[in-house]
């Protein structure tokens, strides 16, 4: 396998020396294994957001609402940004 770490190569070689990892394999090891975790917690958060969203008992509202009121609030800061307020 070749990896191309661009600038990123310094702050690996600077891991590896100072002595926190015994080669470049195992930083890179590290990263990955941090990335794994980022991506399961990032996951994680999505379900529980999606879950809290399905179970929320309000009643949904309309896209064509939501957009109309998108919509008017970008026009009410156009005007607003051109009146320079």
């Amino acid at each position: 396998m070749t990896v191309t770490l661009g600038d990123m190569a310094e702050r690996v070689d600077a891991l590896r020396v100072s002595g926190r990892y015994a080669s470049t394999s195992e930083v890179l090891r590290a990263g990955v294994r941090a990335l794994e975790r980022e991506q399961a917690a990032l996951d994680a958060y999505m379900r529980e957001e999606v879950r809290k969203a399905l179970d929320d008992s309000r009643p949904s509202v309309p896209s064509e609402d939501v957009f109309a009121r998108l919509k008017r609030r970008h026009q009410e800061e156009a005007k607003a940004a051109e009146r320079g307020v």
